[in-house]
């Protein structure tokens, strides 16, 4: 990632499954192609849901970040 690539954040702590994964959905379609979307999740199913939801979308999990906050950054392929 270079410096000046924008990164966009969508912030979904305390939501519930599948409500991160769905406004993760609908956030990444304002993403350019090629962009990234940081997503801030609390929900312990996320980290299984977001790698799901990567493999059948074909956008690229670069990465997931586990702690008292989940992190994922997605970028928008397509």
């Amino acid at each position: 990632m270079t410096e000046t690539a924008m990164v966009h954040t969508l912030d979904v702590r305390g939501l519930k499954c599948p409500l991160p994964v769905l406004k993760a959905r609908k956030a990444i379609k304002d993403v350019p192609d090629g962009g990234l979307l940081e997503v801030l999740a609390t929900d312990p199913a996320a980290m299984l849901d977001f790698r799901h939801y990567c493999n059948q979308s074909g956008h690229e999990l670069v990465s997931a970040e586990e702690g008292a906050v989940l992190r994922f950054v997605i970028r928008r392929v397509g």
